[in-house]
């Protein structure tokens, strides 16, 4: 898998979290092909506020956006196949192009005094809730909200239960609060 972060805004804090092996976890979790390829990129409010209005017509900054390329959905498998056919490590070397996440750690920071979670936790929940939605989870309708809630839950249960205890209370009672992201 290639991971591909941009630490733009507020590096040396995020330097220090396992943001990489969080997005392997997750996406291992999703089974996504080896050659899956993603990129998270934290950036400052004004970035994330100009994406989230040129993509979802919304004003001001959100703590987290999805950018799908290769959807979780698509035939990927039929569509990756070398034109002779041929079948396995072939295919497992042309790259899945999942996506990109777009984090802003100052609207994370923030959340953590409403949450009452930590900086670490809020990151983790929002890669988490990002990764997933290239995964082609969603929140739009209820039951599709309780589906991403219940995987948003399962996985940082086991990232804690992987030797990540600070972001065990994350899972808990953050999760429905949210609202729309």
């Amino acid at each position: 898998m290639e991971i591909y972060v941009d630490y733009a805004h507020r590096a040396d804090e995020l330097r220090a979290l396992p943001v990489e092996d969080l997005v392997r976890f997750v996406l291992e979790a999703e089974e996504m092909p080896e050659s899956t390829e993603v990129s998270v990129s934290f950036v400052t409010d004004e970035a994330i506020a100009a994406l989230n209005e040129e993509f979802r017509g919304k004003a001001g900054p959100t703590d987290v956006l999805s950018f799908e390329c290769d959807g979780a959905d698509d035939a990927f498998d039929e569509a990756l196949l070398p034109p002779d056919g041929a079948t396995g490590a072939a295919c497992d070397e042309l790259p899945f192009e999942l996506g990109d996440v777009v984090i802003a750690p100052d609207v994370a920071r923030r959340q953590t005094d409403l949450y009452g979670t930590t900086f670490e936790g809020e990151v983790t929940l929002l890669l988490v809730h990002g990764l997933l939605h290239l995964a082609g989870f969603d929140h739009i309708a209820d039951d599709e909200a309780e589906e991403m809630e219940a995987r948003e839950r399962e996985i940082l249960g086991l990232w804690a239960d992987a030797g990540h205890e600070g972001v065990r209370h994350v899972r808990d009672d953050t999760i429905r609060a949210r609202g729309e992201h």
